[in-house]
């Protein structure tokens, strides 16, 4: 799966407040940064894109409104990682959501 912008990202956390998922919570939702990709820090994803799912091809353009990260990525060029929705235990002290590695 992924995310192509802020009205999926509505939709997607509509969806888990309407399942009452309990946060803190973390789902992977098709992120990941290739062993031979970098972090790069002035990217709204930092070097993280979506994977293909079902031959279907994901979106190139991110929006800006998605690069919110509730803790950074570390700096590599050398590991592949995977990065998840974090969904934030007390949305009151800040975001409701945000990437974690």
């Amino acid at each position: 799966a992924w995310v192509s912008g802020e009205p999926e990202m509505h939709l997607l956390l509509g969806l888990l407040a309407e399942a009452a998922v309990p946060a803190p919570a973390l789902f992977w939702v098709g992120l990941k940064r290739n062993a031979s990709a970098c972090t790069h820090e002035e990217q709204p994803l930092r070097g993280f894109s979506w994977e293909g799912v079902e031959g279907g091809t994901a979106p190139q353009e991110v929006p800006a409104e998605l690069g919110r990260w509730g803790q950074e990525p570390l700096r590599s060029c050398l590991t592949a990682r995977c990065a998840g929705l974090h969904l934030a235990e007390d949305p009151r002290d800040g975001p409701s959501w945000g990437w974690k590695e």
